[in-house]
Order: structure tokens, then sequence, then C-alpha cells
């Protein structure tokens, strides 16, 4: 092991002399336990003191990480393959490294080199297979998941992956299978407290009670709950356990059902079956995607509220075009799918048209720097949760959103809705179409280049100023 010399502590006293070893060791213990500047001032003395040592560089490298300090985790990685250019696992994370900064080519240099010298190991052809993914070379994204799977059947993420990549190509049968590992990822929460129930496998139970669970994010779980009136017909007597911010949407798809939002709520049941699986057990394809739309509905009192306060604030005779230019920030692909109010510039150049934001959380502050030249009015403030953004949208005369749960509830509801979507969209928009099967009001605007907004809204833009001359 590699001594390093003292490190002063808070006192001015010197530590003992440890190894770069332990000094490493002690900097991810402090990590781990919620320390991370503690962890960094450790491993930044190492490198102080070494640096040239390709291990401290390497766990700098995921420290930075860890910190969300993207630009400081790649230089440091990148001076540890400087010195040692040939050991793989420095690729393997340079490129899901490269791929998280949308630096997609460098990702997938770093993946192919990583493959070429660790071709036994799943973890690099599934990091590859992703950039793949994100480039949009979706057949050798399929062709890395197999792989990854061929040396280690057990890899859930790389059955996810399968899955994504199949579902976006409308092999939905497969799709559905391999989607179902999405519950042994790795930090994937429990989907329910330990049972002996089983899953449910959609065989018909009349005098039964099943348990649906609204698993995902709150997107998931309303173009989901369209398949609950089907589960009814098999299984009469249902109780819905899923967020209270999802009520509103959940028991409008069947009277009398129970509803709970907390475990020690949940009364006895016989089956269990979260709602993103019901698609598999009615085996859903392209051609069977229940469209009962709208199977979203205001409540009345809602919409007459939100109908006479936009009527006091929008003028008569102009266009009103709703605006949600970002999702939920903690969302794992939020760099990806998210923009900024900035991008969304040429809506703010249209005639006769005003803004109504629906945007929530921290992204509103962005509000305070629009000058465009159609009025906005900020709803974010005033929207206590989804039955308020109904009634909104159902007075509104168009919705301009990203990726995130206001486009599924647009579509479900019938409203025209159009969606930015990154070059590499979620699955369940599948590929090179500009509308969607899951909802035939949405209309599809893609990114034709990773990261870059402007065509899209523009094609946006000049839509909506041809509907106004109409």
């Amino acid at each position: 092991m590699t001594d390093v010399q003292p490190l002063i502590t808070g006192s001015g006293q010197p530590a003992v002399t440890r190894s770069v070893e332990e000094w490493i060791a002690e900097a991810m213990s402090l990590e781990q336990a919620g320390r991370p500047d503690d962890a960094e001032q450790i491993i930044a003395f190492v490198l102080r003191e070494k640096p040239d040592d390709v291990q401290a560089l390497f766990q700098a490298s995921l420290l930075s990480c860890k910190r969300k300090q993207m630009p400081q985790a790649i230089e440091r990685l990148q001076r540890a393959l400087t010195l040692a250019p040939d050991e793989p696992r420095l690729h393997r994370n340079m490129c899901e490294l490269c791929r998280s900064q949308l630096q997609l080519d460098k990702a997938l240099f770093h993946g192919q080199r990583a493959v070429e010298l660790a071709p036994d190991d799943a973890n690099t052809h599934y990091n590859l297979g992703v950039v793949h993914y994100d480039r949009m070379e979706i057949e050798a994204a399929i062709v890395c998941a197999r792989r990854a799977l061929a040396l280690d059947p057990t890899m859930a993420s790389a059955h996810f992956e399968l899955a994504e990549a199949l579902l976006l190509n409308g092999a939905f049968a497969e799709g559905w299978e391999e989607y179902e590992w999405r519950f042994d990822m790795p930090n994937s929460p429990q989907l329910l407290p330990p049972t002996h129930r089983p899953l449910w496998d959609g065989t018909p139970m009349p005098n039964g009670t099943l348990l649906l669970i609204g698993d995902q994010g709150f997107g998931d779980t309303i173009q989901f709950c369209r398949y609950i009136p089907e589960a009814a017909a098999r299984c009469p007597n249902i109780i819905m356990a899923c967020s209270a911010e999802m009520k509103p949407i959940v028991m409008q798809q069947k009277s009398g059902m129970q509803y709970v939002d907390r475990w020690d709520q949940v009364p006895t049941f016989d089956a269990y079956c979260p709602l993103s699986g019901l698609p598999r057990l009615f085996k859903t394809d392209l051609n069977a995607i229940p469209t009962p739309i709208p199977y979203l509905r205001p409540e009345a009192a809602k919409l007459a509220y939100w109908r006479a306060r936009l009527e006091q604030l929008i003028p008569r005779g102009y266009q009103s075009v709703g605006i949600a230019w970002a999702g939920r920030p903690t969302h794992g692909n939020d760099y990806n799918r998210s923009m900024a109010l900035r991008d969304l510039a040429p809506l703010s150049q249209l005639n006769n048209t005003v803004l109504v934001s629906l945007q929530m959380g921290p992204a509103i502050a962005q509000i305070s720097d629009y000058y465009g030249a159609a009025p906005l009015i900020n709803l974010g403030t005033e929207i206590a949760d989804f039955t308020d953004t109904m009634a909104i949208l159902a007075v509104i005369d168009h919705m301009v959103a990203v990726d995130t749960s206001i486009v599924h509830l647009a579509g479900a509801m019938g409203r025209p809705v159009s969606v930015l979507l990154p070059f590499a969209p979620d699955w369940r928009w599948l590929r090179d179409r500009n509308d969607s099967p899951w909802y035939p009001s949405v209309q599809l605007f893609r990114q034709r280049k990773s990261g870059v907004w402007s065509e899209p809204v523009h094609a946006i833009a000049h839509s909506l100023q041809a509907s106004t001359r109409s």
C-alpha cells in the first residue's frame, strides 16, 4: 500500500499517516454517511499528495458524480484514463458520464473501448446499449442488451433496457415480459410490503378482491389507469392503492372502488397487480390499446371556476396556449426531457395569443425573465392539484409541454396537446411518428439532434400560428 503525508486536522495536529486505500475508504464512508463535503476534503488531499494514483482518481470521479459535479467527475476520470488507457472500468464509467452530459460521440467511443477490453463483462455491454438507445440506434441497443443477458441472465438493468428498446420499436409482446424486471432494478422501490398473496395472472376472480397499485410516476398512473375497467370486468371488487395526488384520476375509472394511500389501510385482498403490469396481462399490442378517450373529465365546480377566472385574464378573441417546459427535477431522465422557458421563445412571438403557464416546481422562477410579445399568465402558484389542472386544460385552446404528467392528463381528456420529445424519447412515444396510439389528441414534435429544441419548438409555433389564421 502507498503511504501519503499526514492530513492536518481541524485542531491543527497531523492525523495518523494512512495509505491511499485507507484515506479513500474513509472518504467513501463519509460520503455514505451523508457528509460528501467532508469526503471531498479527504479526496482532494489525497490527489494533491498522489496526483497520479489511478485508484484515487477513479474514486474521486465517483464522488464528484455523487455530488452532481459532472465536469469535475469527467476531468478526474480523464486523468485516470491518461495514466491507465487500457483499464476497462475507466472506459465503462466514462461512457456513462459522457452520456449523462449528452456527449454521445464520446460516450460511444468509451463504451466500445470498454467492450473491446472486457468482452465478458455484462456491464460494459449494458452501458454501450444505453448509449446506442440514446443515439436512437435501437437495433444495436437490443443486440447489446441481449449480449449482456447472455453473460448475466439475472441482470435486471439489462432486461429493462431491452424492454424499453423493444417497446419503443412496437414489439410489445416480448417488451411487456421484459418490462416485468423493473422491480428488480438496483434501488427500485419495493412495490408493496411483504405479502403471501400472489401477483395476479389475469384470471377472473368474481368473488375475490384485487389490489391494484399505482406503482410508477404520475404520468404512468394516468396512462395505465385506463385498464381499471377491464380489470374490474374480471374482478369487480377492486382496491386502488396510490398516492393522494392520483385519487381524483383513478377514482374516475370505476364507481364504488375502494381507495387507500397508506399500506396500513389496505384491507384483505386475494391478489395484487401494479397498474403498469396490466398491459402485459391484457396482451396489449399496437392494435389493441384501450382508447376510451376521454377517460378523464374535470369536476363541474372546478371547471366553472377556471372558466370564469380565465375569461377575466385572457382578452376576447385571443388564442390560449398552455405551456409546461420542465418535469420533476428528481426524475432520472429530467436532464434529457426538460428544457428552459427561453427555449419556448418562438411561442412568445405568436400573434393574438396568450401563453398560460401551468408549470409547477422550481422552474416557475424562470418566468421572472420572460419578455416575450405574447402575454404570459402564470397559474402555477394557483394550481392546488390535478383537479385544477384538468379544469384549466378543459378551458384553454391548446397545450404545449415536454414529456411530463400534464401531457398524459391532456391526452386522457382528449384535449389538443403538442408534446416536445427529446431525440431519444421514452418508449411509450414509439419511433418515427407524430401521433400516439395511446392518446389520439396528441401531436409529437421530436428533436432531430440530442439536446437541441429549436426545430420542434419552431414547428409547434408554425402550427399554432396557422391555426389562428384559419
